[in-house]
């Protein structure tokens, strides 16, 4: 009985060091926050938490705290861009406005790629026609031809939406997959592959006079992820 003293004090001291042991490894091996960046929709930027500095008496928010926040704001902006169009045209409504975006989507990036004057004449604003336009003539030139084939629009949702003036503006993150492929007049190719998808995001502005009888959109800025 006497002997079994020490080995039992033995077992002890193993079980309080392992204890010690992954208490600090679970203060010291912590990384200070692991979220996400949330995309920012209209373009305030966001800054690092290297830069943060807590307020005295002011606890600070856990990443996913701060991201719920954020998306309930943008949420919120959004929805009075939007409400505000609904205000000045009460037939306006983003679901049907979403299905059109869906269909001028498919119908531009097809156009684009086989040089469609007619169609990209009708859905795009003068400054953007010219650009399309304009990237469309030199891949001419270079005698270049672009094999689109969209296979699926993943998702699309209104980011952004304002009434400046008369003037409705809604901005749709698309997010798609796409294969896209430049050959030379001989075939070759000179970028892309035709037997794989890119997983493309872009971030395309309509725009229309609430106030018009017209209920055509048009296209007036495209742009990708910042």
């Amino acid at each position: 009985m006497g002997e079994g003293f020490p080995f039992l004090d033995i077992v002890l001291f193993a079980m309080v060091a392992a204890f010690i042991i992954l208490r600090l490894r679970g203060v010291l091996g912590r990384r200070p926050g692991n979220g996400r960046p949330h995309y920012d929709a209209l373009s305030r930027r966001q800054q690092g938490d290297e830069n943060v500095i807590t307020l005295p008496d002011r606890a600070q928010d856990s990443p996913e705290e701060s991201d719920q926040e954020y998306e309930a704001e943008e949420e919120a902006v959004v929805g009075v861009g939007l409400r505000d169009i609904r205000a000045a045209d009460n037939q306006f409504s983003p679901d049907e406005f979403l299905q059109g975006a869906r269909a001028a989507y498919e119908m531009i990036v097809t156009a684009y790629a086989v040089a469609d004057d007619a169609v990209l004449q009708q859905l795009l604003s003068d400054e953007v026609y010219e650009n399309f336009a304009g990237a469309i003539q030199e891949r001419i030139s270079m005698g270049h031809t672009l094999e689109t084939t969209l296979l699926a629009i993943r998702s699309a949702d209104i980011v952004e939406a304002r009434l400046a003036g008369d003037t409705a503006e809604v901005t749709v993150k698309f997010v798609s997959d796409v294969i896209n492929v430049t050959r030379e007049e001989d075939g070759t190719v000179v970028s892309g592959d035709p037997d794989m998808a890119q997983d493309v995001t872009d971030f395309w502005t309509f725009a229309r006079n609430a106030r018009s009888s017209d209920p055509n959109w048009q296209l007036v800025e495209t742009r990708s992820p910042q």
